[in-house]
C-alpha cells in the first residue's frame, strides 16, 4: 500500500473512532482497567450498553446506561448532578468501588462502596444492572454478594427486577429536563411499609398515589395482566420493596418518570424497533391528588366528576357550583360519641389516603366494624386484604382524602363510611344509582329557600319549584311533602328507573337529595309546563294547532314504546295522564313522573297488586277493579290521553246535555253515528286534517277497549300513526261505558288534580 493511501486510510479510522464508541472487554471492567469517553461496556445479551453520553442538545458528558437497540433511551445516570465538560471522563474500578474522574483527575462521582474487595470487578448485567463484586469470592454471582449495584440508586427509569422503597435513594427521581438529567422536581417511591402505596410527589406535595396494597394490587390501579411480568412486594430486612419481575426475556418493559411527573409504562416493539407507551399514571383528572377535596369521591365517568358522600355537604357550595371542588365536603351531622351510627358501603373505589389510620392484619371484617363503632374518632373502615372473602382491619380517622370511583367491576375495593343511622336508613342498598347526589343547601339556594314565588306546581305528593344553579342551569325541584303518600319505596323507584332511561321523550333526571326527612328529585326544567296547562285552557289551547298536537301524540307513543319494548327494562308507567306529559322549549312531549312505575322481568305479562295507585279516569278497567296491570294498562291510558288531546276535554270532568257518559262514552257514541269529527276541539277546525283526525279517534277507541287482549301494543300504535295507508280494525265498546248519575262530575269526584302550571307534576294516589 502506498504511503499516501495508508495515510488516508488511517485518517478514515481516526474519523470513525470519533463517530462510533468502542466496546472494551465485553461487559466487564477489571481493577487494572479504566474506561474512557468513547469506550463502552455491552451486556452479554446485547441488551444494555454503558458509556459516556450527552443528552439532547447538551454538550455536557455523563456516565450512563442505555438500551443497546435504542441509545436515546437512557435508564441510569451516575453523575447526574455533576456533569463532565469536554470528552475527558474516566471510569476506574478500585478496591473500594467505582470512581469517575475528569480530565484533571478530580473525582466527579464514586460508588462509595463501604466494603473492600480483594479482586474487584464491575459488570454490566443483561438486566441493565451495573454491579461491583469481588471476583475472589465463590458466590460473587449472587445479588447478595454485590458490593454495589446501580439498581439500588435508580435515576428516572424503573427496570424489571429493580426494587424501590421509601428510601430517597431507592426511588425514582425525574430529570430536570430532556437536556439535563440532574435531579428534577418529581419523585416516585413506596410510602409506609406497613401500609404500602406508590406515591408520585413534587417535594412534600403529593401529586398522585396508587392507593394502598390490598393483597392483590394497589387499590387505585388497573389489575396487572402483563403475561411477561409479575408484580411483587418483597419484605427484606424489615423493609418493604416493590418490583415487577420478568417471567420471560422476549419482550422489553420499562417504567419511566418523566420531567412533568408522569409515570409511563413502556413496551418495546420488536417490529418497529420503537418504544410504545401502553399505560400512564396519572391518566385522568381523578388521578390528581385530592382533586375533589376531603370527604368526596371523584369519578371520571360521571358529570360532574366530584360529589360529596351521602351524609356530607360541600364546605363551600358556591365554589362547587362553579366546579371548584378543592374545598371538599363536611358532615351534615357531626360525629358524636353515642349510639345510633352505622356504615354506608361504597364499592369500587381507590381507598382513602392513609393520613391517620389504625391497622390490624388479622382482625375479621365483623370485628373491624365493631372496633370502628367503639372508637368515637373512627370515620371509616375497610379490609386491609381483599383476598378470599377479605380480612384485616384498616380504620381511618379524620377526613377521607383522595378517593376515586370506578365503574369497572374488577377495580378498586369496598370501604365503609360512618354515618348517623337516620342517613343510613335512606340508603339505596341494592340499586346502582347513576345520577348525582345534590345536598339540601344547594337546592335551597337554587330555589331561594323554596320560595312561593318559585312554586310552579303542587299535588298530593308535594311541590315543584323552578330553581337555578350557580352555573346558570335551570332545574325543576320536586320536593316531596313530609305527609306525602309517596313513600320511600316510590321515591327509590323513581330515582332508580329514570336514572336508567335514555330517550328524547322521557324526562331526564339530573339528581336527587335525601337528608333527614327530605326527599327531593331534580329534573331538567321544562319551560312550557305540562300538556294539561294548554289543552284544557280555552285561550292557551289555540297555541297547539293540529300539527303540533299530532307531534305530541307521536312523542308520547314513542316514549311508551321505548318503555315497553326498547329499554333495558320493560317498564309499565301506571300513571300516564296529561299532567304527567311535559313540554320542552319546542313543545315536544316528554313523559314524566315514574313514582308508580313497575318493571317486568322474565316471562311476566301481567301482574296483580292489592295496592291500586294512580289516577281515575286514566286507569284501565282491569287495573281499577281487579288490580291487574300490564303494558295494555298503559295503552288504555294512552287512548284516554289521545281523546283529551283531540277534544280539549277531560275524561272525568266531561259533561254533555244529551247523556251522562264520560269522554270515552261520548266519543264512542259519535263514532257509532258517523259524527266523530264533532269530538275535536273547536280551535282545531281550521288546522286539522280530517282524515288524520278520524284515524286518531279510531286508534284511540282501539286503545280504550274494555278487554286488554283487544287493545293494540304500542309498536302497533306507532305503526298505525305513521302508516296512514294501513287499514285499522273496527273498535269495540270502550271500558267504563256506563252512564253516570246526573251531576256526577268534578264536584263529587275523589280525584285530586295536580296544579296544571307545573314543570314536573306529581302523581296522586287515590282511594277507590
Amino acid at each position: 500500500m502506498e504511503a499516501h493511501q495508508f495515510f488516508h486510510f488511517f485518517c478514515a479510522l481516526i474519523s470513525l473512532s470519533e463517530i462510533f464508541r468502542f466496546s472494551i472487554a465485553l461487559d466487564t471492567l477489571l481493577e487494572t482497567q479504566s474506561m474512557s469517553d468513547g469506550e463502552t461496556l455491552v451486556s452479554s445479551g446485547q441488551s444494555f450498553e454503558l458509556g459516556f453520553f450527552s443528552p439532547g442538545n447538551s454538550k455536557n458528558r455523563y456516565l450512563g446506561i442505555w438500551y443497546k437497540q435504542t441509545p436515546e433511551t437512557v435508564s441510569w445516570v451516575a453523575n447526574r448532578n455533576n456533569p463532565i465538560t469536554g470528552s475527558h471522563g474516566f471510569l476506574t474500578v478500585t478496591k473500594v468501588g467505582l470512581v469517575l474522574s475528569n480530565q484533571t483527575k478530580s473525582v466527579v462521582w464514586s460508588s462509595n462502596t463501604t466494603k473492600v474487595a480483594e479482586s474487584p470487578i464491575a459488570q454490566l448485567l443483561d438486566s441493565g444492572n451495573f454491579v461491583v463484586k469481588d471476583n475472589a469470592m465463590a458466590s460473587s454471582d449472587s445479588s447478595e454478594s454485590y458490593l454495589w449495584q446501580s439498581f439500588d440508586y435508580p435515576s428516572n427509569a424503573w427496570l424489571p427486577g429493580m426494587r424501590i422503597n421509601d428510601d430517597f435513594n431507592k426511588g425514582l427521581t425525574s430529570w430536570k429536563s430532556l437536556d439535563d438529567p440532574s435531579l428534577g422536581d418529581y419523585t416516585c417511591r413506596i410510602e409506609n411499609p406497613e401500609l404500602p402505596q406508590l406515591v408520585v410527589g413534587m417535594g412534600s406535595v403529593r401529586m398522585f398515589r396508587t392507593g394502598y396494597w390490598n393483597g392483590l394490587r394497589f387499590s387505585g390501579l388497573l389489575p396487572f395482566s402483563d403475561p411477561y411480568f409479575t408484580l411483587k412486594l418483597v419484605f427484606n430486612n424489615d423493609e418493604l420493596e416493590y418490583m415487577y419481575q420478568p417471567e420471560a426475556h422476549s419482550v422489553d418493559r420499562m417504567i419511566s418518570l418523566d420531567n412533568s411527573g408522569l409515570l409511563h409504562y413502556y413496551v418495546f416493539n420488536n417490529v418497529t424497533r420503537e418504544w410504545a407507551i401502553i399505560y400512564t399514571e396519572p391518566n385522568d383528572v381523578c388521578d390528581s391528588y385530592g382533586r375533589c377535596g376531603a370527604n368526596s369521591i371523584c369519578t371520571v365517568q360521571k358529570e360532574p366528576t366530584c360529589e360529596c358522600f351521602r351524609g356530607f355537604t360541600p364546605t363551600k357550595p358556591a365554589e362547587w357550583e362553579l366546579l371548584n371542588w378543592s374545598s371538599g365536603c363536611r358532615r351534615r351531622m357531626p360525629l358524636i360519641c353515642q349510639n345510633g351510627y352505622g356504615f354506608l358501603k361504597i364499592s369500587r373505589v381507590k381507598s382513602p389516603d392513609s393520613l391517620e389510620f389504625w391497622l390490624n392484619k388479622t382482625m375479621s371484617t365483623k370485628d373491624c366494624e365493631k372496633e370502628c363503632l367503639k372508637n368515637c374518632s373512627c370515620t371509616a373502615y375497610a379490609n386491609s386484604n381483599i383476598t378470599g372473602k377479605g380480612h384485616g382491619c384498616l380504620m381511618w380517622f379524620g377526613n377521607l382524602v383522595d378517593i376515586k370511583g370506578f365503574t369497572e367491576e374488577n377495580r378498586g375495593q369496598d370501604i365503609y363510611i360512618r354515618l348517623h343511622a337516620s342517613e343510613i336508613g335512606m340508603e339505596f342498598k341494592k340499586e346502582d344509582i347513576e345520577v348525582p347526589f345534590f345536598d339540601l343547601e344547594t337546592l335551597t339556594a337554587a330555589t331561594d329557600g323554596f320560595s312561593p314565588e318559585k312554586l310552579v306546581g303542587a299535588g298530593g305528593f308535594g311541590s315543584v319549584y323552578k330553581g337555578s344553579l350557580c352555573a346558570g342551569q335551570d332545574i325543576a325541584v320536586k320536593r316531596l311533602s313530609k305527609n306525602s303518600k309517596q313513600g320511600l319505596e316510590e321515591f327509590k323507584n323513581e330515582v332508580v328507573l329514570i336514572a336508567k332511561l335514555q330517550h328524547r321523550n322521557l324526562v331526564r333526571l339530573l339528581g336527587y337529595c335525601i337528608q333527614g326527612e327530605e326527599r327531593i328529585l331534580v329534573y331538567e326544567f321544562m319551560p312550557n309546563n305540562s300538556l294539561d296547562y294548554f289543552i284544557f285552557d280555552p285561550k292557551r289551547s289555540a297555541l297547539l294547532p293540529w300539527t303540533k298536537r299530532f307531534d305530541i301524540i307521536m312523542g308520547i307513543a314513542r316514549g311508551l314504546l321505548y318503555l315497553h319494548q326498547d329499554s333495558r327494562l320493560q317498564i309499565i308507567h301506571r300513571d300516564l295522564k296529561t299532567s304527567n306529559v311535559l313540554l320542552d322549549h319546542n313543545l315536544n312531549a316528554v313523559i314524566s313522573d315514574f313514582g308508580l312505575a313497575r318493571t317486568f322481568g322474565g316471562d311476566e305479562v301481567q301482574v296483580k297488586t292489592n295496592r291500586v295507585a294512580g289516577t281515575y279516569g286514566y286507569m284501565s278497567p282491569e287495573y281499577a277493579v281487579d288490580g291487574e296491570f300490564s303494558v295494555k294498562s298503559d295503552v288504555f291510558s294512552f287512548g284516554v290521553l289521545m281523546l283529551e288531546i283531540l277534544s280539549g276535554k277531560k275524561n272525568r270532568g266531561f259533561t254533555h246535555p244529551d247523556h251522562h257518559h264520560n269522554l270515552l262514552g261520548h266519543a264512542w257514541l259519535l263514532w257509532k253515528t258517523d259524527r266523530a269529527l264533532e269530538l275535536i276541539d273547536s280551535c282545531l277546525e281550521n288546522s286539522c286534517v280530517p282524515s288524520q283526525v278520524l284515524r286518531c279517534i279510531q286508534l284511540s277507541l282501539l286503545c280504550v277497549q274494555k278487554f286488554p287482549e283487544d287493545r293494540p301494543e304500542m309498536s302497533c300504535v306507532v305503526s298505525m300513526l305513521v302508516n296512514e295507508k294501513d287499514i285499522l280494525p273496527e273498535p269495540k265498546q270502550p271500558g267504563f261505558f256506563i252512564e253516570r248519575r246526573p251531576n256526577d262530575g268534578d264536584a263529587k269526584s275523589k280525584t285530586v288534580e295536580s296544579a296544571s302550571n307545573n314543570a314536573i307534576t306529581l302523581t296522586v294516589q287515590e282511594g277507590r
